[in-house]
């Protein structure tokens, strides 16, 4: 409740549009481009057994397409320590897909580059966006880092 005087002024209403929900990206990515956007589909979460077949589906075949050469060389991933990253079911299939994990002290946030060198400038350039739909948001962050430079990557 708040006290009003006869000369208050009377509140406006404004006509809102919905906005988009939360978009969930994980993105592989390496000196020379983005490998990997993934998007997950509402109302999901991320768990060992969705983060493995991720990997499996649609990792292995991105990086067989867009870096030749690359599954037989030798793949080194460095993702944080999230449940979905060290489960034993993870685990088991990077060793099947032949992928090397790059030893992640347990707390160095310091040290994760995508939240600093990637997700930063992403979120300044959303910043003040607004998007009627999930579909909106997917379109502008694959524009976005399909614009960066190669050096941006490395």
């Amino acid at each position: 409740m708040e006290w009003k005087h006869p000369g208050s002024p009377v509140k406006k209403k404004f006509k809102s549009q919905p906005s988009a929900e939360k978009v969930l990206l994980t993105i592989f990515w390496d000196s020379q481009r983005v490998i990997l956007e993934h998007y997950l589909e509402r109302g999901a979460t991320v768990n060992s057994v969705r983060y493995s077949e991720m990997l499996s589906t649609e990792l292995k075949p991105a990086i067989r397409t867009k870096r030749r050469g690359l599954l037989s060389s030798g793949v080194l991933l460095w993702h944080d320590n999230v449940r979905s990253h060290t489960a034993i079911h993870t685990f088991q299939t990077l060793v099947k897909l032949g992928f090397t994990v790059f030893e992640h002290p347990a707390y160095s946030p310091d040290l994760v580059p995508s939240d600093y060198h990637l997700f930063g400038p992403l979120k300044d350039a959303l910043r003040g966006c607004r998007f009627t739909s999930d579909e909106g948001v997917k379109k502008v962050v694959h524009a976005w880092l399909a614009a960066q430079p190669k050096t941006f990557f490395f």
